[in-house]
């Protein structure tokens, strides 16, 4: 049985602008070619984002890069036919009855070139200082008022480790538990070229949709470069598109 039987609308639930497309994009494309529909909520709006070299680099560390950030989410929604951008904390991704909160992006650090860990620079109001059960509330409050019938977000170690997508992950599945719905995690083949844990994942390949996802990847200009089926990071990394996906759903 394929973890999309059944399912008519899906909430992706991710960390910071360009994870949708970097992580997914060819699932959701896949998804919403197939008549389902996607909304993506973003805890964060990257603000602690690094820039790549290029005319861009002078957004980083200002208060312009949000908003451009937003702005860049908001192009790649639209290329993935994905709707959005929604952010936890603002309504309707917020729980019921109270005023916004904003989620800030915590940071991270490389431990490995293919690992990253906490950084030094989260501050009180970052995603991850932030108690499961509030987040969780958020975004139960959005899953609810979408009518959606499964949570998507990343496996236990959030990918590669960042800490705001390990706090996705727990916050994804409590928030599935709270509104009643299966939650299901996106498996991807891991940055340094071991084999992931397949044990319950169904295997999904999406070559076919490479030449659709490039208005996607592009849109995050400030983020990744394209060099053929790998993205090149700000630092350098270079990781291969996630045209290959897994997805593991729990009951």
């Amino acid at each position: 049985m394929s973890a999309f039987d059944g399912v008519r609308r899906v909430v992706f639930a991710h960390a910071h602008p360009d994870d949708e497309t970097l992580a997914t994009g060819a699932l959701i494309q896949h998804l919403t070619r197939s008549g389902v529909a996607v909304a993506v909520v973003t805890a964060t709006r990257g603000e602690l984002g690094a820039v790549v070299p290029g005319p861009l680099s002078a957004l980083e560390g200002t208060p312009e890069l949000e908003p451009h950030r937003v702005g860049e989410l908001t192009a790649a929604l639209r290329a993935l036919g994905a709707e959005g951008p929604y952010f936890l904390g603002d309504p309707p991704a917020r729980a019921i009855g109270l005023a916004p909160r904003r989620y800030t992006d915590s940071g991270m650090r490389w431990i490995t070139p293919t690992v990253a860990g906490p950084g030094d620079e989260a501050g009180p109001d970052a995603f991850t200082a932030a108690e499961v059960a509030q987040a969780a509330a958020d975004l139960a409050a959005f899953v609810r008022f979408w009518r959606a019938d499964l949570v998507v977000s990343y496996e236990s170690d959030g990918g590669y480790g960042h800490p705001d997508h390990v706090h996705a992950h727990h916050v994804g599945v409590h928030a599935a538990e709270l509104a009643g719905v299966p939650f299901a995690e996106v498996v991807s083949i891991p940055r340094d070229g071991s084999q992931p844990d397949s044990a319950g994942v169904e295997w999904f390949d999406f070559d076919e949709y490479y030449h659709e996802l490039m208005p996607a990847l592009t849109a995050h200009a400030s983020q990744f470069t394209v060099d053929g089926r790998d993205a090149i990071h700000s630092g350098g990394q270079r990781e291969p598109l996630q045209l290959r996906t897994g997805v593991r759903r729990r009951a």
